[in-house]
């Protein structure tokens, strides 16, 4: 998770923030998997809540992070 937001940091930084952005919420919801097929001792600090608690927040987020992406026009350079 930490890596993936991390890439999609750098690459939004150096100028492509769509792509970057995407693949912060591909990062979400890799997270989001992990919590729901891990057990509760091996999810780390994915468990915070209750499992579909965490699950429906990371999705939501990944999903909201990705429709906002795509509804900001593009500007003119």
């Amino acid at each position: 998770m930490l890596l993936a937001v991390g890439a999609g940091l750098v690459v939004a930084g150096v100028g492509e923030w769509r792509v970057g952005l995407r693949i912060v919420a591909g990062g979400l919801g890799a997270a989001a998997l992990l919590r729901l097929v891990l057990p509760e001792r091996d999810a780390g600090m994915l468990a915070v809540r209750h499992r579909f608690l965490d699950v429906g927040i990371l999705v939501g987020v990944g999903i909201a992070l990705v429709l906002l992406t795509g509804s900001i026009p593009e500007q003119p350079v």
